[in-house]
């Protein structure tokens, strides 16, 4: 890699043990992906929560915190694993809780903004056309490459931490223009997308589609310009089902004017892949229970925006969930705090659900222990992210649209609408 005086510096401590770490660790990362060299950035977003960590990455970054490493550009964090209020209702490890309060203080000592939060881009940062930065969380890389028009890979947590120590990340995969281009067409032209589930079913067929970290959809026949919540369901849903990290939509958003813009000038010729709401109804009617009962309920994965929280106070109000199920709300502090002023939470808590703070459902500790201890099976959720990356934890998952996981969450049972 050819690099910079600067990065020479760096590469031989003169910035401190911890900076030279921070470049050494790019550097392998960037010769392993053929990078000539390094870019500078300007925001970092990271992962860092016990439950990913654990004692081992505990233990690198209290390292690196004592080797000086500090950030150089605005660095903030991705959802926890821990809601310190609902711990013990949880019963969550308190062993673990005090472990996750030590990342929270490591972080901070290296001047790192602990946020809490998997949608920093509705919340917190939005980068700019041709903005280079260095996010985890494969959510928020999909929505800064795609909706911003910023680059930026797939950060490991190590990676993101060692590019805000180090101002800058190795040249490769989507800071390259060869990698943002549109590689096959999508017409979704008869397909309604009435709701945020469809926008995630949408993304689950492309993604299955086509599993490549490099396949970048071009998707036509939009009926309308969607929203942020929508394209922030049909992203993360892309990234969980084909690791993809962009996605162009003509005239929306900034790297497509045109479909041949997309595709780098070249005509695409015919759709490779026509998806219409017959093909969004076989995804809702694909997920199989052991039957009606459904008493787990999730709005998560990712957190939730405050128009979703509004929508879903609307849903709740003069409702209760069903005794004997549960029902999960996520987002930010920013999000829950503005929610709570405006009185959207107010229905929520009366109709018996749970909001948690600055966590996402799917990471958080203990969750298989918690499964068992309640009796879930079936876990049914509007998000067709959580659906997918929660089998690790052995729920049976539904997808459904937003009034019908209310319906569920109230009734404690699945209709028999294959929506």
């Amino acid at each position: 890699m050819e690099l910079t005086a600067e990065e020479r510096s760096m590469a031989a401590g003169d910035a401190g043990e911890g900076v030279r770490r921070a470049i050494a660790y790019q550097m392998q990362v960037g010769r392993f992906f053929g990078a000539q060299r390094m870019v500078p950035i300007t925001n970092a977003h990271m992962m860092g929560d016990i439950e990913v960590l654990g004692d081992a990455g505990l233990a690198f970054l209290e390292e690196m915190r004592l080797l000086g490493a500090r950030a150089r550009v605005p660095i903030t964090t991705n959802a926890r694993c821990i809601d310190f209020d609902w711990a013990e209702r949880l019963g969550q490890d308190p062993g673990e809780c005090a472990k996750e309060r030590k990342v929270i203080a490591t972080l901070q000592a290296m001047d790192i903004m602990t946020t809490d939060t998997c949608i920093n881009y509705q919340t917190l940062y939005q980068p700019h056309l041709g903005e280079r930065v260095a996010w985890g969380d494969t959510g928020t890389c999909i929505y800064a490459n795609s909706v911003f028009g910023a680059r930026t890979n797939f950060e490991s947590g190590p990676a993101a931490l060692a590019a805000a120590v180090t101002g800058r990340v190795p040249e490769y995969g989507f800071q390259l223009d060869r990698h943002r281009r549109g590689s096959f067409v999508v017409d979704v032209a008869g397909a309604r997308l009435d709701d945020l589930a469809d926008w995630g079913a949408l993304g689950r067929i492309i993604g299955e589609y086509r599993q490549s970290y490099y396949a970048v959809p071009v998707i036509t026949g939009i009926a309308r310009v969607p929203t942020a919540d929508e394209l922030k369901h049909l992203g993360c849903a892309l990234a969980s089902y084909g690791s993809m990290a962009m996605f162009h939509m003509p005239g929306v958003t900034p790297e497509a004017p045109s479909v041949e813009a997309a595709c780098g000038g070249t005509a695409p010729g015919t759709p490779a892949l026509v998806v219409d709401d017959a093909a969004i109804r076989g995804v809702y009617a694909s997920y199989r229970t052991a039957g009606p009962e459904a008493r787990l309920v999730v709005f998560s994965g990712p957190q939730l925006s405050l128009f979703e929280i509004k929508r879903l106070s609307e849903l709740f109000a003069g409702r209760r969930v069903a005794a004997g199920s549960s029902v999960f709300v996520t987002s930010s502090n920013g999000v829950i705090s503005a929610a709570r002023r405006l009185g959207y939470l107010a229905p929520l808590e009366e109709a018996g659900v749970a909001v948690l703070e600055g966590v996402c459902f799917y990471i958080l500790q203990n969750l298989s222990q918690m499964r068992e201890a309640n009796g879930w099976s079936t876990l049914v959720s509007n998000s067709a992210k959580i659906v997918n990356i929660i089998g690790a934890h052995r729920f049976r998952t539904v997808l459904r649209r937003t009034e019908i996981c209310v319906e569920v969450a109230c009734t404690g049972r699945l209709p028999d609408s294959s929506m």
